[in-house]
């Protein structure tokens, strides 16, 4: 009893206390039953989904990484087909150029051989033409010397023959 004295001098009822005690723990009971178990569920749930979130950022940033890996690898495909493609080109405008060249080549000696046989014929022309001036030139002066005409055909034949003697031959 003294322990009770003790305890009611200290302020304390006790039938309240054992009847605030008995009320926390059916309180605990109940919060324990109704409350705590659901709220564990709900945080063991938003664990989860955190887990499932950062596994599946994870998850997104390998493909991300993935994908950037491929990214770097067909921009580097690329690369190469464009260095291949600028050195067809170059080697189509080599070609080219060549190509050109000797079509410029050709021409240029076309061009000279023609000059050539123009030339061939000016100076055939002019041969022929000196011919017949140094045929007319001989006739006058036949003429003159023998003082009479000769007939055309023997006129051409002591030119033909005067020619063929001469240094007028072809060469």
């Amino acid at each position: 009893m003294s322990l009770i004295l003790g305890i009611t001098d200290l302020g304390i009822n006790l039938p309240v206390l054992i009847g605030q005690t008995m009320s926390f723990i059916f309180l605990l009971i109940v919060l324990r039953l109704l409350v705590y178990k659901p709220v564990l569920k709900m945080l063991d749930e938003r664990r989860e989904r955190i887990r499932e979130g950062l596994s599946a950022a994870e998850r997104g940033q390998q493909r991300a990484e993935e994908a950037n890996r491929e990214a770097q690898a067909q921009i580097e495909a690329a690369r190469r087909d464009g260095q291949a493609i600028v050195a067809q080109a170059q080697q189509v405008a080599n070609r080219i150029q060549e190509e050109a060249r000797q079509a410029a080549q050709q021409q240029q000696e076309a061009m000279l051989e023609r000059a050539r046989s123009e030339i061939q014929l000016e100076r055939d022309n002019a041969i022929a033409k000196l011919r017949g001036e140094f045929a007319d030139l001989t006739i006058s002066a036949a003429e003159k010397v023998i003082g009479q005409s000769l007939d055309r055909s023997a006129h051409q034949r002591l030119i033909e023959q005067a020619l063929a003697d001469s240094s007028f031959r072809e060469n």
